[in-house]
């Protein structure tokens, strides 16, 4: 895996935040910012990718499939209190 350096300027306050809660993980400032960059690209990729689904989405057959099932009680265990 290749790496490089990137000059990260952030608030004050921002950066004291990240270093307790580093602190507080047991890991250094570095690892968490990138466990914390890491996190925020998954959940934009994962974003992009619902997106693309929905968009390929057929409401129409959605209720179809909706009207056919559901029809048995629920299971022991799934019923709602």
């Amino acid at each position: 895996m290749s790496k490089s350096n990137y000059a990260l300027s952030a608030p004050q306050s921002i950066l004291e935040a990240a270093r307790r809660a580093a602190k507080r993980d047991g890991v250094s400032l570095n690892q968490f910012i990138n466990t914390a960059l890491a996190e925020k690209v998954a959940t934009l990729e994962t974003e992009a990718v619902f997106t693309r689904r929905a968009e390929r989405a057929d409401r129409a057959r959605f209720l179809d499939v909706l009207k056919r099932l559901g029809r048995d009680p629920p299971r022991p265990g799934d019923e709602l209190s």
